[in-house]
């Protein structure tokens, strides 16, 4: 059975309902566009060959012919019972094996490229981040690391088999993700900015720390990444890779402490807590995600505050203390993306900590409604961390931790 989840964008006097299940929505204000509805593809994408599985999805971005990229972080997001065939002996002749670590698909959700892990020149992430795909095709992954999240209590063990998204049966620890690397679309690599185990803070111009999302801005050939860890943006030379510019929230200088731990009953802080993404609206607005402070920034190109939006102000995500640096994980805002219509209207927002995407107004952060809620069924998230749309206005949705599928809505009449 299909479900439908009704997106509303008006009735100021009427909830909406979003989920097929009465559930009441927020209103929407003084905006009187008519109702506009998603409806969830629950076979999508088609199944995997191979006995492949995805593990925890950690990027979803949809290029110029509307194909839609997804990358996982493999065998190590597994559960034990996930990767009986990748065993030593194997368990199972029948399931399964680690997808490799990047995929891609067309609308229909068949599977036409697969690649990814360890090579030549490069450092494969220990943990994917967000991805993002240029005019010119090619694909920009981030190397996120490890942060404090839900894990499985057991069989996380570094499993590998051929064609896979494992790492190998002995491997030494891998060195603290502090990169970004750069693909053509069929996975030959064109480019590293920065160097693992390398972070010398975040006045550095040649090193990052735990990049968590990246966009790029073909007109201009520059690259645009969320450094998490540094709590800052910073731009390079998208063919070079050479350092343009960084900064921080409000446009300030970043420090190494960040935001520190998020209370809702104080102003929101003057450093970043948790960046975990970057993307650029058609009229060259930056939009960053701070993840753990439940908000949005919005700046000038050079690095110019323009304005902030809060989201679900009073979620609270985890944090665990290292020395005198509070790390940050969770919160309401992980990923967004724009609508496709010419003016860009709304924002889709995924709110992993709430298991929903929200949907806002741009240019006012008004929120308008939300898209699903918790639960395992299609239509529904468990830690929704990324989300992209294409040209018809499909929306696409990945799920990280034990959630580890992607889904896709299409936009349906009213009803």
């Amino acid at each position: 059975m299909r479900r439908t989840l009704f997106l509303c964008a008006a009735l100021a006097a009427t909830p909406a309902a979003i989920d097929g299940q009465g559930r009441g929505g927020p209103q929407a204000g003084t905006d009187a566009q008519a109702t506009r509805n998603y409806r969830n593809v629950p076979l999508w994408p088609r199944p995997l060959p191979n006995h492949w599985v995805v593990g925890s999805i950690t990027g979803v971005a949809v290029d110029g012919q509307d194909h839609v990229w997804v990358t996982h972080r493999g065998a190590d997001s597994l559960e034990g019972n996930e990767k009986g065939m990748m065993a030593d002996p194997p368990t199972s002749s029948v399931c399964c094996v680690a997808a490799p670590f990047v995929l891609e698909f067309d609308t229909a959700g068949n599977l036409l490229g697969s690649w990814g892990g360890p090579g030549q020149g490069y450092q494969w992430p220990q943990a994917t981040g967000g991805l993002a795909v240029d005019a010119r095709g090619n694909v920009w992954i981030t190397a996120a690391g490890l942060e404090p999240a839900p894990q499985a209590a057991a069989g996380r063990g570094r499993g590998a088999a051929p064609g896979g998204g494992g790492r190998g049966q002995v491997s030494p620890p891998a060195l603290a993700d502090a990169h970004v690397v750069k693909f053509s679309r069929t996975g030959q690599f064109l480019l590293q900015i920065g160097t693992p185990g390398r972070m010398d803070g975040p006045d550095s111009v040649t090193t990052l720390n735990r990049p968590a999302g990246i966009a790029v801005d073909d007109a201009a050939n520059e690259v645009y990444v969320a450094d998490a860890g540094n709590h800052r943006v910073i731009v390079f030379d998208a063919n070079t890779g050479a350092y343009k510019r960084h900064w921080g929230a409000y446009g300030e200088k970043p420090t190494e402490a960040g935001g520190g731990r998020y209370d809702p009953a104080t102003p929101p802080a003057r450093q970043f807590r948790d960046v975990t993404c970057v993307k650029i609206a058609r009229n060259g607005m930056v939009y960053v995600c701070d993840r753990t402070s439940n908000r949005i920034q919005v700046f000038q190109k050079d690095g110019s505050f323009v304005r902030e939006g809060l989201v679900s102000k009073n979620t609270l995500g985890a944090t665990a203390t290292v020395g005198t640096v509070v790390l940050n994980s969770a919160g309401s805002v992980w990923d967004l993306a724009f609508s496709n219509d010419p003016q860009q209207q709304y924002i889709f927002v995924a709110d992993g900590q709430d298991k929903k995407v929200v949907v806002l107004q741009r240019e006012t952060f008004a929120e308008v409604a939300p898209i699903g809620d918790g639960g395992r069924q299609p239509g529904r998230f468990l830690t929704v961390g990324s989300v992209g749309v294409d040209s018809k206005g499909n929306l696409y949705t990945g799920e990280q931790h034990h959630g580890k599928r992607v889904q896709k809505f299409v936009p349906a009449p009213a009803q």
